[in-house]
């Protein structure tokens, strides 16, 4: 029983895995076709990770979608965290992480 479990538990990440846009230095109209194209093609949720400068633009990306393109759509969950990250020079810093799950209801 414990195959079977891992097996769907490792379909359900997978499945999560497709559904997530990582925002980055692009602008955020770039970030919003990438939503709105998970949210046409079937998917019912999209996650939005951001890590530290970029996390306004990934707000940005979220508030541009629900208010203009897809407007059924809602903000299902807000995660903020923190990760350590080092350099190539051995220095740890901590850099700010977001991520906004946008659901939409399907319709049938």
């Amino acid at each position: 029983m414990t195959e079977e479990t891992t097996k769907k538990e490792t379909t359900e990440e997978r499945k999560t895995d497709e559904n997530v846009i990582y925002v980055g230095s692009k602008p955020p109209m770039s970030y919003v076709l990438a939503v709105v194209t998970q949210f046409n093609t079937g998917s019912n949720e999209v996650v939005i990770k951001a890590r530290g400068r970029a996390i306004s633009t990934a707000v940005d990306t979220a508030e541009i979608v629900r208010n203009r393109f897809v407007t059924e759509a809602k903000v299902k969950e807000i995660k903020i965290g923190t990760e350590s990250i080092t350099n190539e020079e051995g220095r740890t810093s901590n850099v700010s992480t977001m991520e906004v799950c946008l659901t939409k209801k399907t319709t049938k």
